[in-house]
């Protein structure tokens, strides 16, 4: 009613308003009129500013609204805001003095269609994909028999007492290190990630079990948290991520070494049966017993075959064979070396003979000698070399003898004196 009397006050008055004035009026009006609104439309031309603010428009097939989302109550949106997606906001709509703008003032905002903790889960799920999160190839493996686990779950949850239970009915000998923390509501996600990150501190700690019960999606949400999703991802101890039922999977799931459905699942995959590796150490024994058993049959068996041969019955006659051979053997040596030293000897004797044939001193042997000039003893081998009372040597086939030149001839034509 007070805002038909004013309309009517303005058409009946004849009056003259400063824009600052008729703006005030009409973010009155609409403030009125719009105190609480659900507008449904498509966010576009989406703008985070480092404020924290968030500006954005609104829009359908024909027409837009711009809009403003503040930080004090945008700061719990779980899901992320982008252009293209379909909301549906409440808020009011008000006016920004500034630029006379009408716009809504959004206080809430949800996925049209899908709600706002699926959205956020699909969104984040699909950004740790493409940065490889998810990826096989760098999940390590659980340790077949882990010596000491750690455990991050809240300590009076039905998780804590199904890991206790099934560990005391596989393998008691285990040790647990339990690191309790809350597992949903506000801040539970940066004790889940502390967790992770002080358990990593240990160097005995073989694998590591985080985990909770079932329950609804917000319930379970501090594990589709990043932050623990990169807590798992840099964790250098295998982990094993048991959250909620076999029917839900978080984004925990997807980062970890192993996912189990539900924790006493875990539990039974990290520990095995003490029974059945008893079994297994008793069946690995008999067949080890066995395999000795019969290795050990096999050699007797060799063994009284070589004692039954004939070596061992007849070893001296076996050595008299060989000492038969051996004389064989030494009697060929004899005879092929004598036959060689034969051969050497008349090769050597026709090489001195030639040899011999070669010597000037085996001609003395036929009457000749040989007549050196002394001193000096070189050969005189032409008369004319010679003259009268010169010394000389002469060597015969026995022995050699002085003389002095007393008379030449025939050194020239008329001889000499």
């Amino acid at each position: 009613m007070t805002i038909s009397r004013n309309m009517e006050k303005i058409k009946t008055e004849k009056r003259v308003y400063k824009v600052s004035e008729l703006t005030r009026y009409i973010r009155a009006v609409l403030e009125e009129t719009f105190s609480q609104v659900w507008v449904e439309g498509e966010i576009s031309n989406f703008v985070k500013h480092t404020s924290g603010h968030m500006y954005f428009s609104l829009k359908d097939e024909q027409s837009v609204i711009s809009s403003v989302f503040f930080k004090n109550v945008n700061q719990n949106l779980k899901f992320k805001m982008e252009d293209g997606l379909h909301v549906v906001c409440f808020g009011r709509i008000g006016v920004y003095d500034k630029r006379g703008q009408y716009q809504l003032y959004v206080e809430r905002v949800e996925p049209k269609g899908l709600g706002a903790l699926q959205l956020a889960f699909e969104q984040l799920k699909d950004k740790l994909r493409k940065e490889g999160l998810f990826d096989e190839a760098r999940k390590e493996k659980i340790p077949y028999l882990p010596y000491r686990i750690g455990i991050i779950t809240s300590p009076t949850g039905a998780a804590i007492r199904d890991i206790l239970k099934v560990t005391r009915q596989r393998f008691q000998n285990v040790d647990l290190v339990i690191d309790p923390v809350r597992v949903q509501g506000k801040g539970s996600e940066l004790e889940i990630a502390q967790a992770i990150k002080d358990l990593n501190r240990f160097d005995d700690i073989d694998v590591i079990i985080v985990g909770r019960g079932g329950g609804s999606l917000e319930d379970l949400w501090a594990f589709n948290e990043e932050i623990v999703a990169r807590a798992i991802f840099d964790s250098r101890i295998p982990i094993v991520s048991a959250v909620g039922h076999e029917v839900d999977w978080t984004i925990a799931d997807f980062v970890a070494d192993l996912r189990a459905p539900t924790p006493s699942a875990a539990a039974e995959r990290v520990i095995p049966k003490k029974e059945d590796l008893k079994k297994s150490i008793e069946n690995a024994l008999a067949r080890l017993k066995n395999a000795l058993l019969a290795k050990i049959s096999t050699k007797e068996t060799n063994l009284r075959q070589l004692k039954e041969s004939y070596v061992f019955r007849q070893p001296l006659n076996i050595v008299q064979q060989y000492q038969q051979r051996v004389d064989d053997l030494a009697k060929g040596m004899r005879l092929r070396m004598g036959h060689i030293i034969e051969m050497s000897r008349s090769a050597s004797s026709s090489i001195i003979g030639k040899l011999n044939s070669l010597n000037p001193f085996a001609v003395l042997e036929r009457g000749y000698s040989i007549t050196m000039k002394l001193p000096g003893n070189r050969v005189v081998k032409d008369v004319r070399s010679v003259k009268k009372g010169d010394r000389f040597r002469t060597k015969l086939s026995k022995g050699e003898f002085i003389s002095k030149v007393e008379r030449i001839e025939g050194g020239d034509k008329h001889g000499r004196d």
